[in-house]
């Protein structure tokens, strides 16, 4: 049976509580193992043809209450990552995988010899991941002079053993990931640099991850960097050749505006932590925002997914160009000029304030909530432009909505996420900017490092303006179309005078 996101997210860190008691203990509640040492060592080799080659090595000790002769592991997607020469070895002895048959993305891994418990064994993972070939766009793409990996997908996944009380796979509280380059190279990676080498033609970074690493990327090539933004808000923008100085500016000034729009209405981000008392660790907040990193894609085809951008231009949904890679670096696709980026980047960067990489299920929400990082993006595309262009976002979006929707028909995928879209500025128009902003902040801030859902998002505004929010949502959601008193009110901008909004009694 195939779990849903959330409780895999929620299961996870259960197990890494789990683990953190099982380690000052002497006993365990059922089976189970532990990553004593854990270290990933990435290649890459330029060409021809460019292409990199992965090492994972784990120190295993079964820290449950039996023996165990099957270990469960998650390989990179064969959708996004083309992979070859995949060895498994335990002890030295190869190792054969099988798919999991509950569920297609996992492996098993049948031991060689039954795992004894507090026995200590050695697992090694390689892989090489390669450039896809004629048609294959949907595969991660590189070239000889860049090339990225995103946070979670790239590096194998150890997963808990299977039974009541199970654990496992939980990374160590600090592990080594190691990136060879070639020289000249810049590297943006998780964890913390602690030294680099170079050796002949080529350069080793060495960074120590940590406990809230979980997911591991990495951005490396012969980039042109600039540091852009504010004081309080470093922006380092990587590009593969020099650009204009003017445009630069203008650039760093429009995200400054978008960001600083992004903080006040859903809340200031943070770096990534872990929860509060996870594993006794505490963090101490900055008074400046954590640094972002912008890069250009090495190769747009298969650079980014292929999910639709909001309807901010023109209406019509469309290909995105620019997508976060973890919750500070975003690869972008400049081709179109830097004056045009903000605009470009800012869906991606909404992800990163509404909680990209500590949500398993961040990418995987369901009308309407599939539509908050639309809206999140359109709320950047109101700093830039002012407050005319809410009221042009949402003529464009009811546009988008046939008038006539018969009253049990099904509605088209457009219209759907053109409706989810405006929920948000419903919320906005029927509870005020100000009650808005605090019960979106409190679910963000509730949900941190969770999945967050349709219920939390009710339980949010129910807490903050005491009505029923749940009768709100099924009038929108429920029912094809939009309220009739919704495109009443906004279907002719031309009669709307002022855009401003106002706090009001649901």
């Amino acid at each position: 049976m195939k779990l849903p996101s959330n409780f895999r997210a929620l299961s996870f860190i259960f197990l890494v509580a789990s683990w953190s008691f099982v380690a000052g203990c002497t006993s365990s509640f059922g089976p189970g193992y532990i990553i004593n040492k854990q270290d990933i060592d990435v290649h890459f080799d330029p060409g021809p043809p460019p292409h990199i080659a992965t090492k994972s090595s784990y120190e295993l000790t079964n820290s449950g209450t039996q023996p165990l002769s099957v270990l469960e592991l998650r390989l990179p997607g064969k959708r996004r990552f083309k992979t070859s020469n995949v060895e498994l070895t335990w002890d030295g002895q190869a190792l054969n995988t099988e798919q999991s048959p509950d569920n297609p993305r996992n492996a098993l891994v049948k031991l060689p010899q039954s795992w004894q418990v507090s026995g200590r064994h050695s697992l090694h993972i390689a892989m090489s991941l390669e450039l896809p070939g004629p048609g294959e766009w949907s595969y991660l793409g590189f070239t000889p002079d860049a090339f990225f990996l995103p946070a979670h997908g790239w590096a194998p996944e150890l997963l808990p053993a299977r039974g009541i009380f199970a654990t496992g796979g939980v990374p160590p509280d600090k592990w080594n990931l190691t990136i060879h380059v070639p020289n000249g190279f810049s590297v943006h990676t998780s964890g913390d640099k602690i030294k680099s080498s170079k050796h002949g033609e080529e350069t080793t970074v060495h960074a120590r991850q940590r406990i809230v690493d979980i997911y591991p990327y990495v951005i490396a090539g012969r980039y042109v960097s600039k540091q852009i933004g504010s004081d309080r808000q470093k922006i380092y923008l990587w590009t593969r050749k020099q650009q204009d100085p003017g445009d630069i500016r203008a650039v760093s000034d429009s995200l400054v505006k978008t960001l600083g729009n992004y903080n006040l209405v859903f809340g200031e981000r943070s770096a990534a932590q872990p929860p509060t008392g996870f594993l006794g660790r505490h963090h101490s907040q900055s008074k400046n925002a954590p640094p972002l990193w912008l890069a250009e894609c090495p190769v747009i085809p298969g650079c980014f997914t292929l999910v639709p951008t909001p309807l901010l231009k023109g209406g019509q949904l469309e290909v995105r160009r620019s997508e976060m890679i973890s919750l500070d670096s975003a690869m972008i696709d400049p081709s179109s000029g830097l004056k045009n980026m903000t605009l470009a980047t800012a869906p991606a960067l909404a992800a990163s304030w509404l909680g990209y990489g500590q949500s398993s299920g961040f990418h995987e929400q369901d009308p309407p909530l599939s539509a908050f990082p639309a809206f999140a993006a359109a709320v950047g595309d109101e700093a830039l432009n002012g407050a005319t262009a809410r009221m042009e976002t949402i003529r464009r979006a009811l546009a988008a909505i046939p008038k006539d929707s018969p009253p049990l028909g099904k509605e088209s995928d457009t219209a759907l996420h053109a409706k989810s879209f405006l929920f948000f500025y419903a919320l906005q128009d029927r509870y005020g900017q100000e009650t808005f902003r605090k019960a979106v902040r409190h679910m963000l801030d509730s949900r941190r490092n969770t999945d967050f859902n349709l219920d939390d998002l009710i339980a949010a505004f129910d807490q903050e303006a005491h009505g029923n929010t749940a009768a709100f949502v099924r009038l929108w959601m429920k029912h094809p179309g939009v309220p009739a008193d919704f495109r009443a009110k906004y279907e002719n901008t031309s009669a709307q005078k002022n855009t401003s909004l106002k706090e009001t009694t649901p």
